[in-house]
């Protein structure tokens, strides 16, 4: 029983708590199984943001389905307030609703640019086929008073128009 009790103590790994806490780590550890052993800066930065007697009263007080979720916000929000110890991850809330803003804008204006292209594409389509239904109802050449023959009234003349200017060349 005591080689058995030896065997079983060797194969269980201390958990990242209990290993920098340097305690024993028993099988009903309450925190081996979100802090494992090779994850000990994980624990470190909870450990020194909320201190490891806060961090297992706060995972006792979630729901056992829970507390997993609860253990990765704990690592995340201490990540955070190492990163920026005054806002915490606020300041990545407040950034990334900032940028849902934008984004939106963005969106707008783009539906804006899309409905106005739009309505230019149509405007378009309907000069092209009023142009085409004109076109079948009066030719141009069958003398619908619109000639492309040369109109002297709109030749310019310059001496009838001086250009007055004082340039000198």
């Amino acid at each position: 029983m005591g080689l058995e009790a030896l065997a079983r103590s060797r194969t269980h790994q201390p958990c990242a708590a209990c290993r920098m806490l340097r305690r024993r780590c028993d099988s009903n550890c309450l925190l081996a199984p979100y802090f494992p052993g090779d994850e000990v800066e994980k624990f470190a930065g909870v450990h020194k943001v909320f201190g490891a007697s806060n961090v297992v009263k706060m995972i006792q007080m979630v729901e056992e389905t829970n507390r997993e979720d609860a253990a990765k916000a704990l690592v995340y929000e201490a990540t955070a307030r190492i990163r920026d110890p005054v806002y915490g991850s606020t300041r990545a809330i407040f950034q990334l609703q900032k940028m849902v803003q934008e984004l939106k804008m963005q969106l707008e204006s783009a539906k804006a640019r899309v409905l106005e292209l739009q309505q230019q594409k149509d405007e378009l389509l309907g000069i092209l086929l009023n142009a085409n239904h004109l076109d079948l109802l009066s030719p141009i050449d069958q003398g619908g008073g619109f000639s492309l023959d040369y109109d002297d009234s709109m030749a310019y003349d310059p001496a009838k128009f001086p250009v007055e200017c004082d340039w000198i060349f």
